[in-house]
């Protein structure tokens, strides 16, 4: 990879606040680069989590510490107007209830002290056709689960000598077969939202009796954890369950499951509270790298774009902790500067 092209295109994401395309960037640089040049860095060649790694190895080793977290949740970017895809396609998002078309991403995002870095992604791909029974319309399928996916990048992190102690995540990644994976096979512990229509037992006895009763039928008061099995695990967890307050208004509960039986439960609630930074990571995804802003048609090409938009992302958390300002401040003073140079540059054509 031509590594000046990548700081490049990256400054490029980070300080624009239109549509990002190989012509912009050739025109901001005045032809130093070509729309040739950009275009073929972003075709030439499949880059990826490992091209990721690559190049945020040396911010995470700064940083990383014994007690980090990864945590690990998928967003959509919407992209309604490009054709579709194996990429660009239709996914269900949890968050609006409805199907959209778009990119699904996949992320782990790496949390120690005040510093949040990505360090792996999969981007969801649904290369299978089908025919649906019901509707008779053609969908598509992916041949993994965002689970299955899920495990390989907790691998990815074993092999990359990754130091955490905790893999959080919210209740769409915590089946069995990841917590026993995270559990067994890699010697972590987890914090984990989890559905409260899970089958607990609340002892050995019961568990080995087949005696289990739905989480949310056991009355558990809040912020103090219980331990318990959850149907499937060999191993016992400490449940606790949270009350919170919506927008609107209402409430809503949530239970939390922990593998480290010495937690209590404001530290359980403390570390799950991390679980937000994958969140905010998101929403510098999209706001402040530019990760929609593409009209790239390929998917090679809108692949790239994705893994640029990622390692923008990264590199203005290194902005954020130098600077001891946000992202969205960090933006805000660019935009800000933009906007100076554009009303002096008018002053002067309106004097011409």
């Amino acid at each position: 990879m031509d590594k000046n092209l990548l700081e490049l295109y990256s400054d490029y994401l980070l300080s624009s606040f239109g549509a990002t395309t190989a012509t912009g960037l050739s025109t901001l640089v005045e032809g130093a680069i070509s729309h040739d040049q950009v275009t073929r860095f972003l075709s030439r060649e499949d880059y990826d989590a490992k091209t990721l790694w690559q190049h945020v190895k040396e911010m995470v080793r700064a940083v990383e510490a014994d007690d980090g977290v990864l945590i690990f949740d998928d967003t959509i970017q919407e992209k309604p107007h490009t054709d579709e895809n194996d990429l660009i396609c239709w996914h269900y998002d949890h968050s609006q209830n409805r199907t959209v078309k778009g990119i699904n991403l996949l992320n782990c995002v790496y949390h120690a002290g005040d510093v949040s870095l990505p360090v792996t992604y999969e981007l969801i791909t649904k290369q299978v056709l089908y025919s649906d029974v019901k509707t008779r319309r053609v969908k598509r399928k992916s041949l993994v689960t965002k689970n299955d996916l899920m495990r390989d990048m907790l691998g990815v992190c074993k092999r990359n000598r990754i130091k955490y102690r905790y893999v959080l995540s919210d209740s769409w990644f915590s089946s069995k077969e990841n917590l026993q994976f995270i559990r067994n096979r890699l010697d972590k512990h987890f914090v984990v939202a989890i559905k409260s229509n899970r089958t607990v037992a609340l002892s050995e006895q019961d568990k080995r009796q087949g005696n289990f009763a739905r989480i949310d039928a056991l009355n558990l008061t809040e912020h103090n954890p219980v331990q318990a099995w959850i149907k499937g695990l060999d191993f016992p967890v400490l449940l606790i369950r949270q009350v919170f307050t919506n927008k609107d208004e209402s409430t809503g509960e949530m239970f939390i499951a922990c593998s480290d039986l010495h937690c209590d439960g404001e530290t359980i609630e403390t570390i799950y509270q991390k679980r937000w930074k994958v969140e905010t990571f998101h929403k510098t995804l999209k706001s402040n790298a530019a990760l929609a802003k593409s009209p790239t048609r390929r998917v090679r090409t809108q692949s790239n774009h994705c893994f640029m938009a990622i390692y923008a992302a990264a590199r203005l958390e290194g902005l954020r902790v130098k600077h001891h300002l946000n992202h969205f401040a960090i933006r805000s003073r660019l935009y800000l500067k933009a906007i100076r140079y554009a009303f002096l540059e008018l002053q002067i054509l309106k004097a011409a």
